[in-house]
């Protein structure tokens, strides 16, 4: 059986939640994972009278719902907290934008979140958790090695409460690998982990786009994390052969800007190898639904969307149940 095709909301946060509904359903998908900005799921309200309508509605337009995803408030919490975060975080994290302020309410927001999972009875929450050490990526000035290693502690002793949490709810917080994250390749995906003890809520929403132009081995991604692929986003990136005049780090450059090295593209348009992924997702017995995370700046969105659907469920196909050359054995 062909796994859910969903599309994930975060880039069409601008659109009234019923009308997303709408052009998910006319652009074939079979469900939405809702992004918690804009008023798609909206965590400061959602109690079980909020969750209940907004089932309602999916169930009006014959959408499933697997997954809501926190992606903004989730950075705050482990963050070093500056102007930027204003732009992305909720009015009530915000607050008076004292930096260990917003990482308490971020922290409280988590929480919140997976209650709200609960209501809609659902058990995966993804997002981001923010990072106390990204800004040290590039070793100059010279970062030691316990610095890393105190970023990683402050990590855990700020999410591990968090995910205390969801795990007395039943629900597993899935980390989207990406850079700016405490998690952004196999390695560091690795140090995350054992940042935590391993906490059985702690898991990954894997999303291929952020690895390829790191060149990143994106497949071997998914065996070395077999159980802990919570989640995955079907995403697509495109990175130039030749060498640009912008780097893998962007150069203060907008998406989409051509001369960049790399830059996000409609499904199938970019370099990812899917039907690798899919192999290696039916190796590790991955069921759960594969979710549209579109981002394309030189490509009309309802089209792109629409595409990208379609290319999803062709990419897509179920493992065999039998060896193909059983027939040819002699009893």
């Amino acid at each position: 059986m062909a796994r859910p095709v969903t599309l994930f909301s975060g880039q069409w946060a601008d659109l009234p939640f019923e009308t997303m509904c709408e052009k998910a359903k006319q652009f074939g998908y079979d469900g939405l994972e809702l992004c918690t900005w804009g008023d798609h799921m909206e965590i400061a309200k959602a109690d079980q009278a909020y969750c209940d309508n907004r089932r309602e509605l999916l169930n009006k337009y014959d959408l499933q719902l697997f997954t809501i995803s926190t992606h903004l408030d989730g950075q705050c919490v482990c963050d070093p907290i500056d102007a930027r975060h204003k732009n992305i975080a909720s009015p009530h994290v915000w607050g008076d934008g004292d930096p260990e302020g917003v990482r308490q309410r971020a922290a409280e927001e988590m929480v919140k979140t997976a209650e709200v999972a609960k209501r809609l009875g659902i058990d995966t929450v993804a997002g981001f958790t923010g990072s106390p050490v990204w800004h040290m990526l590039y070793s100059f000035p010279p970062v030691s090695s316990e610095m890393i290693e105190e970023g990683y502690a402050e990590f855990a002793c700020r999410w591990k409460p968090i995910l205390d949490e969801y795990q007395s709810l039943g629900i597993k917080f899935a980390l989207e690998a990406h850079p700016t994250e405490i998690a952004f390749d196999i390695h560091t995906a690795h140090l995350a982990l054992k940042a935590l003890d391993y906490h059985p809520a702690f898991g990954y929403n894997y999303d291929p786009s952020h690895f390829g132009y790191q060149h990143v081995d994106y497949v071997r991604f998914i065996y070395e994390f077999a159980d802990r692929i919570f989640r995955v986003h079907m995403k697509d990136v495109y990175w130039s052969d030749v060498p640009t005049g912008v780097g893998v780090f962007g150069g203060h450059m907008e998406f989409g800007d051509n001369r960049r090295y790399w830059n996000f593209r409609s499904l199938g348009r970019g370099k990812i190898q899917f039907e690798n992924i899919i192999r290696a997702l039916n190796d590790i017995a991955y069921n759960g639904p594969l979710s549209v995370e579109w981002e394309d700046s030189g490509m009309d969105r309802e089209a792109g969307a629409t595409e990208a659907c379609e290319f999803v469920k062709k990419v897509d196909f179920a493992p065999s149940d039998v060896a193909f050359d059983d027939a040819m054995q002699k009893e």
